[in-house]
């Protein structure tokens, strides 16, 4: 399956599938207008509880990642528009935050750092539309 969770992870369930759809969409695994499994159906098919595909669902949706088409089900938007950006960005300003401080911690360079970022987003540059 393209979505997986780690139940020992410290990360609850529901925020490794929002990670999860994001990824699946940064890689172009997932395309605007893809229909995604309903709740009941990745509930069964990960045997996790619907209540935590719910959650993770609503804040996908909630993000503007994911459109709930009542009657026809849940899809990737067409236009994802970030929903709230500058709370978005606030959160991602924290993320860093916490990073840069873990690099400190662990004696890491500003340009070990910083190669590590540009790494990680050379696996994402030119796939957005």
């Amino acid at each position: 399956m393209w979505l997986q969770v780690d139940a020992r992870s410290s990360v609850p369930m529901y925020q490794q599938l929002v990670e999860g759809v994001r990824l699946a969409v940064a890689r172009g695994d997932l395309r605007a207008g893809d229909r995604l499994p309903s709740v009941r159906e990745l509930a069964s098919a990960m045997v996790i509880n619907h209540n935590t595909i719910a959650r993770a669902y609503q804040e996908l949706e909630r993000e503007g990642l994911i459109e709930v088409l009542r009657g026809r089900g849940t899809f990737i938007s067409q236009t994802p528009a970030v929903a709230r950006p500058e709370e978005r960005r606030e959160e991602m300003r924290e993320s860093l935050r916490k990073l840069v401080l873990d690099a400190y911690h662990l004696r890491m360079s500003q340009e070990e750092l910083e190669s590590m970022l540009r790494s990680q987003w050379k696996q994402f540059d030119g796939r957005r539309g």
